[in-house]
């Protein structure tokens, strides 16, 4: 039976992606199988040179990963269009992590003397990445304040070694944000590849297609699977000879495959993600606005906040301001430490975007590998606590937050 057009977020949550099971299975099956056979050779050599539509071999493929893929472009691309009118066409490609979707945008794109192009405060691995596995390889990062639109500009144009901007907004674990339209089209202006990390706002809040991004990355890990069940990557794009070609032929010979049970465990998180969503917004609004002015706690970086710096950026890109906040105590590494040990219902663990409130302290778990001085240049104080608030009674959030802060 063809599907009829779909008008819902939460409709494209549920049944995007998904094909009849030819058993009829309500749920398309984990196909727990390394390798697909033929019906001849002839088939088979349809097959491989892609004459023919068909599964070859998990590394590559699985409908398992193809029902999550097409889920997922289907949310990154919710009410858009394209130049012509037409429905946004997106191709997205599930990695076994979001380090690895990382690896093959950056691999599939750049090579030995191109320059990355970001901004301050990024996510620890990504971190790392621009400065321990990239320059080795010929490949270097030029980080700088991407808030100031014309220093910007004057970086890009004074060094044409620059081929792609990589923007992370809202950014970890400072809650930063940059102007999206703005920077993309100065990327545009000078020809530079686009990519935006949109693990903490998700498709539902953000939808950088909108302001004419290149490729989108999530770590699924996060609110897409929104359980903690799976780890996972994904990369997605518009430019469709590109994704089937060099990105997902570089996809395939690192192994960056996922695999058919965590893709399996993604696909039904994500059916309650506008759901969870909004109780995770919910109840972030309303524990910002506890920890705004308490006496233990020196600022709260929340998007919701008008106070925050970036508070009208985020107004006009994002939905509302999101499941995540940062909050920094008055007396350094000791009263952090302190506070995660005094926890009572949420958890003390990295990660974020799960059903249960997750806190973390960035200076002793994941930025410690950063040095003092770098996290500092970025926000990252050591009397910063990381929140990844639940879907929880938010009752009970704030009478544990209250405790472990006396």
């Amino acid at each position: 039976m063809k599907q009829a057009p779909l008008s819902g977020f939460s409709s494209v949550c549920v049944h995007a992606g998904h094909e009849q099971d030819p058993l009829y299975s309500h749920l398309t099956p984990i196909y727990a199988s390394s390798t697909f056979v033929y019906d001849s050779a002839e088939q088979g050599m349809r097959r491989f040179s892609g004459q023919e539509e068909g599964y070859i071999y998990t590394r590559w493929d699985s409908p398992n990963f193809r029902e999550a893929e097409e889920k997922i472009a289907a949310l990154e691309g919710f009410g858009l269009t394209d130049e012509s009118g037409r429905p946004l066409a997106l191709k997205a490609i599930l990695h076994a992590s979001g380090m690895g979707a990382l690896s093959t945008l950056f691999l599939a794109n750049l090579k030995s003397g191109d320059k990355i192009i970001s901004h301050y405060s990024l996510y620890g691995g990504t971190e790392e990445l621009f400065s321990k596995i990239l320059p080795p390889l010929g490949i270097e990062a030029l980080i700088m304040d991407m808030q100031d639109l014309g220093k910007t500009a004057a970086a890009i144009q004074a060094d044409p070694s620059i081929k792609m901007m990589y923007l992370e907004t809202p950014a970890n674990p400072t809650l930063k944000c940059v102007d999206l339209e703005a920077l993309i089209a100065l990327a545009h202006q000078h020809r530079l590849i686009t990519a935006v990390d949109n693990t903490f706002a998700t498709p539902y809040l953000q939808q950088p297609f909108a302001y004419g991004a290149d490729y989108v990355f999530h770590s699924t890990t996060k609110f897409l699977n929104g359980h903690g069940t799976a780890i996972g990557g994904v990369l997605v794009g518009k430019d469709m000879e590109m994704m089937k070609g060099q990105v997902d032929k570089v996809h395939r010979l690192l192994g960056n495959n996922s695999n058919p049970f965590d893709a399996f465990l993604l696909t039904q998180g994500m059916k309650t993600l506008e759901v969870r969503m909004e109780r995770h917004c919910h109840n972030a609004m309303e524990v910002a606005g506890f920890l705004d002015g308490h006496p233990a706690i020196a600022r709260v970086n929340y998007l919701g906040l008008a106070d925050h710096p970036d508070f009208a950026i985020a107004s006009r890109q994002m939905k509302h301001p999101g499941a995540m906040l940062s909050f920094e105590l008055k007396d350094g590494m000791k009263a952090g430490m302190r506070f995660i040990d005094r926890l009572q219902m949420c958890l003390r663990a990295v990660s974020l975007g799960t059903c249960d409130t997750l806190i973390c302290h960035p200076a002793s778990m994941t930025h410690y590998s950063i040095p003092q001085e770098i996290r500092e240049k970025y926000g990252i104080t050591d009397g910063l606590i990381r929140m990844s608030t639940g879907i929880e009674s938010v009752t009970d959030i704030l009478n544990d937050l209250e405790q472990a802060l006396q």
